[in-house]
């Protein structure tokens, strides 16, 4: 049985369409003969459609080396590199799920009820069809991995100099992933994510539900929806928001619109809905040149695009919001989107908690 079209995950530019807009030419060593000599090696390799950035990374690699780099640096640049490498193939097979990462405390115990709300939290986005990724660790961590089940998590587990093991629900799974780099474990939570959940947490949590807001409200990662959880009359978010807003948002640090792209709830049923509701017509989006194309599953009514240009114009740099088909660049990057109805204008670039109002307004016609 196939899945509802909400369910469906197809592959995806997490950056909404800065990969896609990085130039396309592989680089030199400024040497003919040797820049020859890679082309051979890589056409041979077959890479496919990959072999102008095959060989642009060799030729990096191969800069690198007579730079007379640190060992220290090249070390680390080479176990990044393969990190993501490991990370790509485990999620690869994966791509047609929808994903949710889940960040928390690993010094929450089982008895505490913040971790039996996660537990019941990963079980309820299980059951709607979202898979589970987490830090593989105790606490949060676990029990989110037992709420989501063996076959519905992913763990990415950091080594760390005081040994984290993954916890027994993930242990030994071929969706454990270990990371010796914070940034690679967070770049592939970041990436391969379709909703944020966070709960109570340290520093950890403070780090990775910064860092994703970040990237949301500064464009360099796609909007998702984030919800922010406490068990039933806890206060952890609610005095975490107040901060934010009697500091952050009163000293003109952040805008108003910024808090659209949270949720603060004690309420698991509301989460659930709240992540689930973000795709009930809302696919995807990416930029193509100074247009972004925003994919949907429903195409937009003539009532509706005159609803978006009235009330969401303030979004526009110049034009009109209207609809297409698949733009002939999105036919030859990402074809298995060719049916998905389109609304297209030319956005201001920011603005992402305004642009998730829109995202809103679209999902709830």
């Amino acid at each position: 049985m196939s899945k509802p079209a909400h369910l469906r995950r197809d592959p995806r530019d997490f950056t909404g369409g800065g990969i896609f807009g990085l130039p396309g030419t592989p680089g030199t060593t400024g040497d003919p003969v040797f820049d020859e000599r890679i082309k051979d090696l890589v056409d041979d390799w077959a890479c496919g459609r990959a072999n102008g950035l095959v060989r642009e990374m060799i030729v990096t690699a191969l800069k690198m080396g007579r730079d007379c780099l640190a060992e220290g640096d090249m070390k680390l640049y080479s176990r990044s590199l393969k990190e993501m490498r490991r990370a790509s193939i485990v999620f690869g097979p994966y791509e047609d799920e929808r994903k949710l990462s889940i960040f928390g405390s690993a010094r929450t115990k089982p008895s505490e009820p913040e971790f039996k709300a996660a537990v019941a939290f990963a079980r309820q986005m299980r059951d709607v069809g979202f898979m589970t990724i987490t830090g593989a660790g105790p606490g949060i961590m676990e029990a989110a991995q037992e709420g989501a089940g063996r076959d519905g998590s992913f763990g990415l587990n950091i080594k760390l100099p005081f040994e984290q093991g993954a916890n027994p629900h993930i242990q030994g799974d071929e969706k454990l992933i270990n990371f010796n780099y914070f940034f690679t474990r967070k770049l592939a939570f970041v990436k391969e994510s379709d909703a944020i959940a966070a709960f109570p947490g340290g520093f950890g949590t403070m780090d990775e539900l910064f860092e994703v807001l970040t990237l949301i409200q500064t464009g360099k990662a796609q909007v998702v929806p984030i919800v922010l959880i406490d068990a039933k009359g806890g206060t952890y978010w609610k005095t975490w928001f107040r901060f934010v807003k009697d500091h952050l948002h009163r000293l003109g640090l952040i805008s108003d619109d910024d808090f659209h792209l949270l949720k603060v709830t004690d309420d698991l049923d509301f989460a659930v809905e709240e992540i689930v509701k973000f795709y009930r017509n809302f696919h995807s989006y990416r930029y193509v040149g100074k247009k972004l194309v925003i994919r949907l599953q429903r195409p937009v009514t003539p009532e509706l695009l005159g609803h978006l240009n009235a009330e969401f114009i303030d979004l526009i740099e110049e034009g009109a919001y209207h609809t297409s088909g698949a733009l002939p660049v999105e036919d030859e990057d990402e074809p298995h989107l060719h049916d998905l109805p389109r609304l297209i204008c030319s956005k201001k670039r920011g603005l992402s908690g305004r642009f998730r109002q829109l995202i809103d307004c679209l999902n709830e016609h």
